[in-house]
């Protein structure tokens, strides 16, 4: 059995490849075994020989040109293929980035709308909801002006069954908005309205988005640079009806 596991090693014990105290164990392995220097003997023959006959025939320039142009016309095709693994893990990085920009702009979506929706919550919870307290739009939107950096419309809910119960100043991401207070019913509902810029709204869509989030219904819409949020524990319809009110008012 011994013997067996030497001649596993012989050819890696004549190339030198063994560790150095295995090569002296075999070395004085082998005067002991006429077997194992048989097969010794034999296999740095057979090397020698081959090494011998390689350096019989020296081939000629003109032969080794063709042979090289030969050659050389096989590996274009497998040149010409080998920017695959490239494109392959190129593809393989875009996907990873696209999967990740997917998933920081739901974090960042679910982020914005968790946070509005407790400021509607603690809107609703508060003794004095709003700051300026009126049906009219015209009382409401000129209170306003000078308290936030831009200006909206308020539509004309006449006919409607809505009303509008006033207004506040709202903060988002350190940013001041609107804050509208609106009656549906025994509901109410609040309109946020922000400046649409990148660095507070830029993980949102961009065009009309209705969702749920928790018990409440969510809309929100990007136009003329301003940002929209409707936020009401009312069906999607009734709460699509107001937005559709605030996109026509002028």
């Amino acid at each position: 059995m011994a013997c067996e596991t030497w001649r596993a090693k012989i050819a890696a014990y004549i190339d030198g490849e063994l560790p150095a105290e295995e090569m002296r164990a075999f070395a004085a392995h082998l005067p002991s075994c006429p077997a194992c220097a048989a097969e010794s003997l034999g296999t740095v023959q057979w090397k020698r020989a081959t090494q011998s006959a390689g350096k019989r025939y020296a081939p000629s320039a003109e032969f080794r040109r063709r042979i090289e142009e030969r050659i050389g016309a096989r590996k274009k095709p497998a040149a010409s293929w080998s920017w695959l693994p490239a494109l392959a893990l190129a593809a393989a990085l875009l996907v990873v980035v696209l999967l990740g920009v997917n998933r920081w702009r739901e974090n960042g979506r679910a982020q914005v709308f968790a946070e509005l929706t407790d400021l509607h919550t603690a809107t609703l919870a508060s003794a004095t909801p709003v700051d300026v307290i009126s049906t009219d739009r015209h009382t409401v939107k000129p209170w306003f002006e000078g308290k936030i950096p831009f200006t909206f419309n308020v539509p004309e809910l006449a006919g409607t069954p809505f009303t509008l119960v006033g207004g506040r100043i709202a903060y988002l991401g350190q940013s001041s908005g609107a804050e509208l207070l609106f009656q549906f019913r025994l509901h109410r509902i609040s309109v946020f309205i922000f400046q649409d810029r990148p660095e507070l709204t830029g993980r949102l869509p961009a065009a009309e988005s209705l969702s749920k989030q928790k018990s409440f219904t969510v809309d929100t819409w990007s136009e003329g640079g301003l940002r929209y949020f409707v936020i009401g524990d009312i069906g999607a319809g009734d709460l699509g009806q107001l937005s559709a009110l605030l996109r026509a008012a002028r």
